[in-house]
C-alpha cells in the first residue's frame, strides 16, 4: 500500500470517528441517556493486563476516561487503514465502502468489548443495537465519502 493511501486511510478514519462521536452525542442529547462506561471499562481491562499504574483512584478515573476515548479513535483509524489495504488504495462505490467501513469499525469495537469481557452483544436489546448501529453507520458513510474524495478517480493502488 502506498504512503498516500495509508495517509488517506488515517484521515478517513479520523473523520469517520468524529462523525461517530457526533452521532453518539446527538443520541445522548435526544434520548437524555448517560454516556457509555464501556470505553473506560475497556481501558481499565487493558491497563490491568499491561500492569499499568494509573495513579490514585481519582487520577486513574480521569486517565481511563482519556484512554477509553483514545482507544476509540485508534479503532476508528485502524478500521479505515485496514479498508485502505483491502481496497489497495482504490476508490469504491459509496455504499459498498460505507458498509465495509461501518461494519468493520463496528466489528472491531464490539469484538474488542466482547473479548475484554466488558459486554455481551447476545444480551443487547433492540435499542442497544440501534444505539450502536447508527453511529457506526455515520462513521461508515463519512469515512467512505472522505476516502473517495481523497483518492484519485483513476487510482491504481500505487
Amino acid at each position: 500500500m502506498s504512503r498516500s493511501a495509508l495517509t488517506d486511510g488515517l484521515i478517513a478514519g479520523a473523520v469517520g470517528t468524529t462523525a461517530l462521536n457526533v452521532a453518539t452525542y446527538v443520541d445522548m442529547t435526544v434520548r437524555a441517556r448517560p454516556a457509555s462506561q464501556s470505553p473506560q471499562e475497556s481501558a481499565g481491562r487493558v491497563a490491568d493486563v499491561a500492569h499499568l499504574d494509573l495513579g490514585s483512584p481519582r487520577r486513574a478515573e480521569n486517565r481511563l476516561s482519556g484512554l477509553g476515548a483514545l482507544m476509540g479513535y485508534g479503532l476508528g483509524v485502524a478500521a479505515a487503514v485496514g479498508f485502505a489495504a483491502l481496497t489497495r488504495g482504490r476508490r469504491q462505490p459509496l455504499l459498498r465502502a460505507a458498509a465495509l467501513l461501518g461494519g468493520g469499525a463496528m466489528t472491531l469495537a464490539d469484538g474488542t468489548l466482547t473479548l475484554l469481557g466488558v459486554t455481551d452483544p447476545r444480551t443487547w436489546r433492540r435499542s442497544d443495537w440501534l444505539a450502536d448501529l447508527l453511529p457506526h453507520l455515520a462513521y461508515g458513510l463519512t469515512a467512505a465519502a472522505t476516502w473517495n474524495r481523497l483518492r484519485p478517480s483513476t487510482a491504481t493502488g500505487g
